[in-house]
């Protein structure tokens, strides 16, 4: 395992597009996890005589229209809009890994299940997340069981589908043969070959959450104002566009960058986990 985990390190570390996505997701990462440190002033406090005061000190990136720090702003909306994907991809990840294990593995469940999650899919993905964040009320955890609902079929079916491929390879059914139990074979040997595709998909899940929370909170079903996420901030420079387009611009940055880095990323992953796809790289 050593040699093997050292060789994958390396693929990765030669695949441009990878290194890219890391270090761009990297940055907008240690923006979250220091922004304590990073931040100049608290994002909600007001200085009402510096409304829409341009990037100087003691203002790094300027003000918006009620006299914040936008560069504090920023940071900590980095650390809530990331905190937010990163716990819809958890959700997500964990309820679409066991619905797709038990549809891919025991068949009888199969067929209910998948209509189930089809049902699901049959919604335009943001739309549904509007409309169940819209029926449970504007706050972060409430934005994640949407986005949650949202993106758990998409999970399901990957891993179901890599269940449906290894669920009939000869060691999987010599084991069956010996009276192994489900739950075993289940831990043992399906789990651990459906890792490969459930880790790419979750890197696209995770930059589709921070996208729509974005979306959401713009149109006022994320977490409410004055909290500062990417959405909120947004959504509230919208409306100074022509005077302050900074207001905006900042934030939109940021999730262009978020977005960007977690799919190379992704696509970096799925170009050497995927025996199928696997290139080599200079």
């Amino acid at each position: 395992m050593p040699g093997k985990a050292r060789g994958l390190v390396r693929r990765l570390l030669r695949h441009r597009l990878f290194v890219t996505g890391v270090i761009l997701f990297g940055l907008m990462l240690a923006l979250a996890v220091f922004a304590d440190l990073l931040a100049v002033a608290a994002p909600e406090r007001m200085h009402t005589r510096f409304r829409f005061r341009g990037p100087g000190w003691p203002f790094p990136l300027g003000t918006d229209n009620f006299g914040r720090d936008l560069w504090s702003r920023l940071v900590y909306g980095a650390r809530l809009s990331l905190g937010i994907g990163f716990a819809v991809v958890v959700v997500a990840g964990i309820a679409g890994t066991v619905v797709g294990l038990v549809a891919g593995y025991f068949r009888r469940l199969d067929e209910p299940l998948m209509r189930a999650m089809d049902a699901l899919m049959a919604f335009p993905a943001i739309l549904l997340a509007i409309a169940i964040a819209a029926a449970l009320g504007p706050s972060a955890v409430n934005a994640v069981i949407a986005l949650a609902v949202v993106y758990t079929p998409r999970t399901a079916r990957i891993v179901r589908s890599t269940v449906l491929v290894v669920r009939e390879m000869e060691y999987v059914q010599a084991a069956l043969a010996f009276g192994a139990r489900h739950r075993w074979i289940i831990l043992r040997h399906i789990l651990p070959n459906s890792l490969a595709p459930l880790i790419v998909q979750l890197t696209f899940i995770f930059a589709y959450a921070v996208l729509a929370e974005s979306i959401l909170s713009f149109l006022g079903v994320g977490p409410p104002p004055p909290t500062p996420t990417w959405g909120n901030m947004i959504a509230e420079g919208k409306d100074y566009l022509r005077e302050a387009p900074l207001l905006a611009l900042y934030p939109g940055i940021a999730v262009m960058l978020t977005a960007l880095g977690l799919n190379l990323l992704g696509d970096g992953l799925r170009d050497v986990l995927d025996p199928r796809l696997r290139v080599q790289h200079d």
